[in-house]
């Protein structure tokens, strides 16, 4: 659209404006011949008035002529500034055309732009409605797989779904959530008890396969099949022999779980949480271990032989009222606070070489075999209140830096102190030890007889 202010200025001049020019030439003229012959007219002589008069009529038509020449300058003026104004207008509605031009190109180019990540947009989100409902018919078809009665199409249940979580990031969880709820599901149909035991023996085989489906994508190590952030619930589960040696656990959860056979969790690095509360073991093979949480074995049972050497406890351990049979913690490094209250080993237990960065608690727990505590290092506070040695006690070159607290404490059997280091005065109150056995007790202490059975430890120190 023109400028309106543009458009007035460009008005052509009306016809009238040249007649009226004229006009005024011509009366101009006009006045000034009149006027010069009225005065030739008062010339006495005839000769000087004609005279006169011819001057008058040219001097009239020279104004005439000069009037007229006058205007025709303000004509070619006037046609040289519109000519000027009219290139400058020209010069303006060519820049706005382009301008408009180069509007209608952007908004074309944008609308385009715009309509392409539209389609783009639909593409992607058809692209992603279709991958889902593929993911959810796999899924699906996969769990019912695994509701099957043979034991051949629940392996292939299992296989669909762990071929579906090693494409699809986004449902390892899931897909891990529903093998650890089959283990726990499936071990309360475990099979006829009248069976001839083929059907048991078929569901352990497809229970190892689910057992190796978890752990075979938790080490850190092999990236190409490596779950990261995947967390295990196996509470409530019956686990054979398992092995999830090397792998990395987070927040893994074995509440109530019953592991049967030899269970591996050696050079295992765990995050966050490692809950044992209340689950039984058979052989427990925790060599090497790393946590950087809590690690919770609460009221948990171990039947067999349990080996913790080397492990690296970065959180606290908490194994309140515990029962090991055969326990070991040889070169053990517990970081934090470390809780054995009333917790009970059946054969013996070592903790030769452990180092307890924090404090230790076994108060009114029980040793009913051997106790070896040689070469420990207490750099905190050690409770051994109301704790039974049954078997035989030793804390040989073992260093206490903290308070040490065996109030109450009984020794059945031998006790040695031998070359223990104390830096601070032990607490003895009321320790109680076998009569008839030979002992070694910490510098600065003795013993009373209390009765035929008993002696009683006595602080000689001022």
């Amino acid at each position: 659209m023109a400028d309106p202010k543009r458009t007035d200025d460009l008005r052509v001049m009306p016809w009238w404006y040249v007649l009226i020019g004229v006009l005024l030439a011509i009366a101009l003229g006009w006045l000034v011949l009149d006027w010069l012959l009225g005065e030739a007219d008062r010339a006495t002589g005839v000769d000087t008035r004609a005279t006169l008069r011819v001057d008058a009529i040219r001097t009239g038509l020279t104004v005439v002529a000069g009037t007229g020449g006058g205007l025709a300058l303000l004509l070619a003026a006037r046609r040289q500034w519109l000519s000027e104004r009219a290139q400058r207008h020209q010069e303006f509605v060519t820049t706005r055309d382009h301008s408009h031009r180069e509007r209608i190109q952007a908004h074309t180019e944008q609308v385009a732009t715009t309509t392409q990540q539209h389609q783009e947009e639909q593409t992607r989100i058809a692209d992603y409605d279709a991958t889902q409902r593929r993911v959810t018919d796999l899924f699906t078809k996969a769990v019912d797989l695994l509701g099957s009665d043979k034991a051949a199409v629940r392996l292939g249940g299992l296989y669909a779904l762990e071929r579906l979580a090693q494409d699809n990031a986004g449902q390892r969880q899931t897909v891990v959530a529903v093998v650890c709820a089959y283990l726990r599901m499936s071990d309360e149909n475990e099979g006829d008890p009248d069976d001839d035991g083929a059907t048991t023996t078929h569901e352990d085989e497809v229970r190892r396969s689910a057992q190796r489906l978890l752990t075979r994508h938790l080490h850190a190590d092999l990236p190409d099949s490596y779950w990261p952030e995947v967390r295990l619930d196996l509470a409530g589960t019956r686990l054979v022999d398992f092995d999830a040696s090397g792998c990395t656990l987070i927040d893994a959860d074995f509440t109530g779980a019953r592991l049967i056979g030899t269970t591996r969790l050696t050079g295992v690095h765990a995050e966050g949480r490692l809950t044992l509360t209340r689950a039984t073991f058979g052989v427990a093979a925790f060599d090497g271990l790393t946590t950087s949480g809590e690690f919770v074995v609460d009221d948990a049972v171990f039947g067999g032989e349990a080996t913790f050497d080397r492990a690296q406890f970065g959180g606290e351990v908490s194994a309140r009222r515990a029962r090991f049979a055969s326990a070991s913690f040889s070169e053990t490094v517990f970081d934090k606070t470390v809780t054995f209250d009333r917790a009970t080993f059946t054969d013996t237990a070592s903790f030769r070489n452990a180092t307890f960065h924090s404090g230790f608690s076994i108060e009114r727990g029980t040793f009913a075999a051997y106790a070896g505590f040689r070469a420990a290092t207490f750099e905190d506070m050690a409770f051994f209140r109301w704790t039974a040695f049954e078997g035989d006690a030793y804390f040989e070159n073992a260093v206490f830096h903290g308070a040490v607290n065996l109030g109450r404490a009984e020794f059945h059997t031998r006790a040695s102190f031998a070359g223990a280091t104390m830096r601070r005065r032990p607490n003895i109150d009321h320790v109680r030890a076998a009569a008839n056995q030979t002992h070694v007790w910490p510098a600065g202490t003795t013993a009373e007889k209390e009765d035929d059975d008993w002696i009683v430890l006595v602080d000689d120190r001022p």
